[in-house]
């Protein structure tokens, strides 16, 4: 052994003493390179470090933790302030920027978006709306707040690098613009549906293709618009889809099988005397027309009245016109000049078969059905009626030239006119219209109690002549209406007006026998004459006038419109009606009536 304090020895280490042989077979040598001068157990292997290989891989992962955590440190305090990574906002990548870049960036990319059109689509309607006039604009802030601050989980922090995240902006809204620009588009979204159908142009038949109908829901279609239109793209709106009740299946069966068939030939109709009446291919859109059936289909409709009015015309000269009797006074004496029975075409019988007739492949002909129409007052129902005698008569004059045009027109509408048992006559009702285009003229009126002119005017004379006519034959009033302020040609509380459409002169014939009527006008005077059976007499009691009212002056410029009155005082008077039986003499009814005149102004043109 060296001392302490010598150096270490150089040179190869001594070899080891033999030990003594062992009884037995010999050692087997080791498998294996042979050793070197330092192996031995224990020694490290070639290759190793000299620890366990746990050891080693405990190592590595301290390592690489240190290093991962130096660098997630460096790169925490390097982005603590930015926008999270992978952040995007409707499309803008602001991910690592700073608040105010990322905002810079986005104000620049997305603020031009609120004043640009963005696409909509409704359905199958595609329009635009301008986000800024809609109310809408983009909150910064809140966008970016949105994004949130940067992750500490390492582990997000890393995905980060690899991956987006869509946040979409904040959106700020004025309600009231908003759904004005929603409704303000509704005019190209929403639609009724078009059912399917078949019309005709002429002689040919048009499908008319089916379309469901649309409905934008607007509280739907806000929220969507105000949510994504500043991505850039076209903003899909909600819509509620309203369906047709007639597919596109039941069109085409209605086309094939009904339409196209009936306008295949003319449709005839023969009638006597050689003649026909045709209905022609290009007319059968008026006559047929189609209904949806509640499957999906279409039924066919079809107008008869319309067929009719299409053929009857061209067949009117082979009909007999049934006419009722009437009466005739030329002798003296009514006596009655008989009825003529029609032969006329009974068209809904003639057209029954209609829907088969328009079907057929050949000829489409058929035969007019004729058949005999009595007339409403027979020869014999005429001679039954017991019109024999003046029951009731009536003369009044004094109107104007003008007037008497029209009088005399009316009075020769209602002459002759035969009033049943138990039936009522209408002023109004028998003459119609009377306007200029039935030859009645201008003439003088009362308007708002005072004198003016209008068309037809003057048959108030009429209905006052025919109100006493009927009043002294016992007839029942049935409505009448005296005239504001009295006329002096008219007796007091026993006259009436009439005004078209609104004020009537009626009276039932409550007696068993039948009435005519002779109306006669000339250029002075009208006379009226119920000719009947008579059976009552009647006596008129005037009464006294009372309550006299004094009139006012009425000052309107000259003129057309100005006729000068000098004025009358009203007052309020009454009429009996005494009803006596014409055989005994026995009194049946008394009424009073009475009537209050309003005064007649003074009118000056000045």
């Amino acid at each position: 052994m060296a001392g302490e304090g010598a150096a270490p020895r150089s040179g190869p280490p001594a070899e080891p003493r033999p030990e003594p042989a062992a009884s037995g077979p010999p050692p087997v040598p080791p498998v294996g390179p042979p050793m070197g001068p330092q192996d031995g157990p224990g020694s490290p292997q070639p290759g190793s470090s000299g620890r366990s290989p746990l050891a080693k891989i405990a190592i590595g992962a301290a390592a690489l933790a240190a290093v991962g955590l130096v660098a997630y440190g460096a790169d925490y305090v390097l982005s603590g302030d930015s926008v999270p990574r992978g952040v995007t906002v409707a499309g803008v990548d602001v991910g690592g920027l700073s608040t105010a870049d990322a905002e810079a960036k986005l104000r620049a990319q997305i603020g031009p978006r609120a004043d640009q059109p963005v696409p909509v689509q409704a359905g199958e309607v595609q329009t635009e709306i301008v986000p800024s006039e809609a109310g809408l604009a983009v909150d910064w802030s809140a966008t970016l707040d949105r994004a949130g601050s940067q992750p500490l989980n390492p582990v997000t922090r890393l995905t980060s690098l690899f991956s987006e995240r869509e946040i979409g902006v904040v959106t700020t809204t004025d309600p009231v613009k908003l759904t004005e620009a929603i409704d303000g588009i509704r005019l190209q979204t929403d639609r009724a549906p078009l059912e399917g159908n078949v019309v005709f142009e002429g002689a040919t038949p048009i499908a008319v293709t089916p379309r469901q109908g649309q409905n934008l829901d607007g509280q739907a279609a806000e929220t969507a618009f105000a949510e994504n239109w500043a991505n850039g793209e076209s903003v899909d709106l909600p819509v509620s889809v309203v369906p047709v009740s007639v597919g596109q299946d039941g069109v085409d069966r209605a086309m094939n099988e009904v339409a196209v068939p009936a306008v295949a030939t003319d449709l005839v109709v023969t009638g006597r005397d050689n003649k026909s009446a045709v209905l022609r291919r290009d007319q059968v859109g008026g006559v047929l027309t189609f209904v949806p059936d509640g499957n999906g289909g279409l039924t066919p409709q079809y107008n008869v009245d319309a067929a009719i009015g299409v053929l009857a015309p061209q067949l009117a000269a082979t009909e007999v016109q049934p006419k009722d009797a009437t009466f005739s006074l030329s002798g003296g004496a009514p006596t009655v000049v008989p009825a003529v029975t029609g032969d006329m075409i009974e068209w809904r019988k003639t057209l029954e078969q209609l829907p088969t007739l328009m079907a057929l492949t050949g000829p489409r002909t058929t035969a007019a059905v004729y058949e005999q129409k009595q007339p409403a007052l027979t020869t014999a129902a005429a001679d039954k009626l017991g019109i024999r005698q003046v029951i009731g008569e009536f003369t009044s004059g004094g109107f104007e030239a003008a007037s008497g045009v029209n009088i005399r027109l009316a009075a020769s509408e209602i002459n002759g006119a035969v009033v049943k048992p138990g039936e009522t006559f209408s002023l109004n009702g028998h003459t119609g219209p009377r306007g200029s285009a039935e030859g009645y003229v201008e003439s003088g009126v009362i308007n708002n109690g005072r004198p003016a002119k209008a068309v037809g005017g003057g048959i108030s004379q009429l209905a006052t002549t025919l109100y006493n006519a009927a009043y002294f034959a016992g007839m029942e009033d049935a409505g009448h209406t005296e005239h504001s302020y009295y006329i002096s040609r008219y007796p007091a509380a026993r006259e009436a007006t009439v005004f078209e459409g609104a004020i009537d002169l009626k009276f039932k014939n409550d007696s068993p026998t039948g009435v005519l009527i002779q109306a006669v006008g000339t250029g002075s005077d009208v006379t009226v004459r119920l000719w009947g059976t008579k059976t009552v007499d009647v006596e008129s009691i005037p009464g006294e006038r009372y309550a006299p009212t004094d009139p006012n002056t009425v000052t309107l410029p000259k003129g057309p419109g100005c006729i000068a009155s000098s004025g009358a005082k009203g007052f309020t008077t009454s009429d009996t009606r005494v009803i006596t039986d014409h055989a005994t003499g026995q009194e049946i009814s008394r009424d009073t009536r009475t009537v209050k005149y309003d005064p007649v102004p003074i009118v000056k043109c000045e």
